[in-house]
C-alpha cells in the first residue's frame, strides 16, 4: 500500500514537472516569436517614409531639412511641414493607436510631460548638436536706457520643467497661456525673487519684448512680462517669425526677447546680427531638438531608418 502511495505520487510530480516545462517552452516560444515579430516591423515603410514636422523656417525645420540630406540612408524621406498644432494632432492619434511615427521634437515641450516615454533618436553624425540653450538677447543701450529692467531680464533664469509645467497646464485646460504664467509667477514667489534682487521699480516705463510664436518660448515672455508689470513697467509682448526676432532686437525695434536657441536651432541668424545686440547670456539649459519617436518602437537610431527605394 505504501509502495502504490509512493508510485502515484512520484507519477503526480513528474506530471506537474513536465507540465511546467512545456508551459515554459511555450512562454519562450511566444516570447521569441514577438521579437522577431517587431524586427520584421520595417518601420520606414510603417511611416511612409515621413517625417512630421512643423512650420517651415523653423529652427528644427530647417535641421531635419539638413539631417536628410546628410544622412544616406534619408535619401528619398519627406518632411511634412503644416504647423506645430498639426503634428502634436498626429502625434495624439499614433499613440492612442500604438501606430509608428516620427516628428520632429524639441524639449521644453508639453508633449514630453504628456508621453514621458518618447525618446530621441540617436544622432550619430550630430546634425541636431548636444544640448541645446535659450540665451536672453537686449537691445545696444537698453542697460542705459532702463537699466533695472535690463537688471532683471538678465537675472531671469529657469528650468525645462517650468516652462514644459505652464505649456503642459495650458493644452489640459485650453486657458490662456498669458494666464496660465502668470499663476505660475504667483506659485512661485522663491524663483522670482532670485529674478528681482536688487531691481528697483519704476512708474509706467513701455518695454516691448519679442518672441517666436512657439509656446515654449511665449511662456518665458510672458512670465518674464508679468513680473515687469509688478515692478511697474508697461510691456508689450510681440510675437513675430523667428527672423523677425533677431532683426527687430538688433535694429532696436524691440528691447529684448528671451526666445534665442543656442547653438544649433537658430546660429545662421545670430551669425548674421552678431555685433548688433547685446548676449545675456543663458535663460535654461538642457533643451534639445532632434528626431522623436514613442517608446513602443523598437528602433534607436537615425541609421536604423532605411532609404525610400
Amino acid at each position: 500500500m505504501f509502495k502504490t502511495k509512493l508510485f502515484n505520487t512520484f507519477n503526480l510530480a513528474f506530471l506537474i514537472l513536465i507540465v511546467l516545462t512545456l508551459f515554459v517552452a511555450g512562454c519562450q516560444s511566444e516570447d521569441v516569436a514577438t521579437e522577431e515579430e517587431d524586427q520584421d516591423i520595417n518601420y520606414s515603410e510603417e511611416v511612409n517614409h515621413t517625417i512630421i514636422g512643423i512650420e517651415p523656417g523653423a529652427g528644427i525645420t530647417v535641421t531635419t531639412e539638413k539631417a536628410i540630406d546628410e544622412y544616406e540612408n534619408l535619401e528619398g524621406w519627406k518632411l511634412e511641414q503644416s504647423s506645430t498644432t498639426a503634428m502634436t494632432a498626429a502625434l495624439d492619434d499614433a499613440i492612442e493607436k500604438e501606430e509608428p511615427i516620427i516628428i520632429t521634437g524639441w524639449n521644453p515641450h508639453w508633449i514630453f510631460a504628456k508621453y514621458p516615454d518618447m525618446k530621441y533618436l540617436e544622432d550619430p553624425d550630430n546634425v541636431y548638436g548636444d544640448e541645446e540653450v535659450i540665451k536672453t538677447l537686449a537691445r545696444k543701450g537698453l542697460k542705459e536706457d532702463m537699466p533695472n529692467a535690463y537688471k532683471l531680464i538678465d537675472q531671469f533664469q529657469w528650468d525645462i520643467e517650468d516652462m514644459e509645467g505652464i505649456m503642459y497646464e495650458t493644452h489640459q485646460t485650453g486657458d490662456d497661456l498669458k494666464d496660465v504664467a502668470k499663476r505660475w509667477v504667483k506659485d512661485n514667489p522663491d524663483k522670482v525673487a532670485k529674478w528681482t534682487e536688487g531691481v528697483e521699480k519704476t512708474d509706467g516705463k513701455s518695454i516691448e519684448l519679442t518672441s517666436t510664436q512657439w509656446d515654449s518660448e511665449l511662456s518665458a515672455t510672458y512670465v518674464v512680462a508679468e513680473v515687469l508689470e509688478e515692478y511697474g513697467y508697461d510691456v508689450t509682448v510681440t510675437p513675430v517669425d523667428l527672423a523677425i526676432v533677431y532683426e527687430s532686437v538688433a535694429s532696436g525695434d524691440a528691447d529684448a526677447t528671451l526666445a534665442v536657441w543656442m547653438p544649433i536651432t537658430t546660429k545662421a541668424f545670430y551669425d548674421k546680427h552678431e555685433g548688433n545686440f547685446d548676449d545675456l547670456g543663458e535663460n535654461l539649459t538642457g533643451a534639445k531638438i532632434g528626431l522623436v519617436v514613442p517608446e513602443y518602437m523598437d528602433i534607436n537610431s537615425i541609421e536604423d531608418l532605411e532609404p525610400a527605394k
